[in-house]
């Protein structure tokens, strides 16, 4: 994704739903100044810990002006908005014009690998979940289905239309790891 977005050295980026800072340490390894934003402050305990200057705060509501940063990112966040289209607009709304979103999300494969990945989210991660320790038997039973819930609602090109519709041009999508990841980027009009 940080390659996709083609951003000039020391651009100024937002990483939305940015959790521990690890998508905020590859932007600033790439000498981007990078604000990291998530909702948990935890989270963003720890990538505060790992060198990220951040920000408390919900992607549906950004505590930034208009036009702030040069490029934002995020990871797994649609998933987990009730509205995906105004949460899209929110984040286009921080960008200056001409500047970039990238998106890094889980994806479904099809045909054979599509069965194997069913399998794997829907039966190995909760089982590994359950060995790993306290709470991840329940978050590796989420996840299967959050993906699929997912791309029911976003089928085909819907998703990138979804982008459009928020201001976004110069949409793509590219697949990785056999379909089982996603990253699009755009550019704000």
């Amino acid at each position: 994704m940080i390659r996709g977005l083609r951003l000039p050295p020391n651009s100024r980026i937002l990483d939305v739903a940015a959790g521990t800072g690890e998508v905020t340490r590859l932007l600033q390894r790439h000498g981007h100044r990078v604000i990291s934003l998530d909702q948990s402050r935890e989270m963003l305990g720890q990538a505060v810990a790992g060198g990220a200057v951040a920000a408390l705060g919900r992607a549906e509501e950004l505590p930034f002006p208009r036009e702030s940063f040069d490029a934002l990112t995020f990871t797994y966040l649609l998933r987990y908005v009730e509205d995906p289209l105004p949460c899209m607009r929110e984040l286009v709304r921080v960008v200056r014009p001409g500047g970039s979103i990238g998106m890094v999300e889980f994806g479904r494969p099809r045909g054979a690998w599509g069965a194997l990945w069913r399998f794997y989210t829907r039966t190995c991660l909760p089982l590994a979940g359950k060995y790993i320790g306290h709470g991840w038997e329940q978050v590796g039973s989420f996840l299967g289905p959050s993906i699929d819930e997912f791309w029911r609602r976003f089928p085909g090109d819907s998703l990138i239309e979804l982008w459009e519709e928020a201001g976004l041009e110069r949409v793509t999508r590219t697949d990785m790891s056999l379909g089982g990841g996603i990253f699009m980027t755009g550019r704000k009009k």
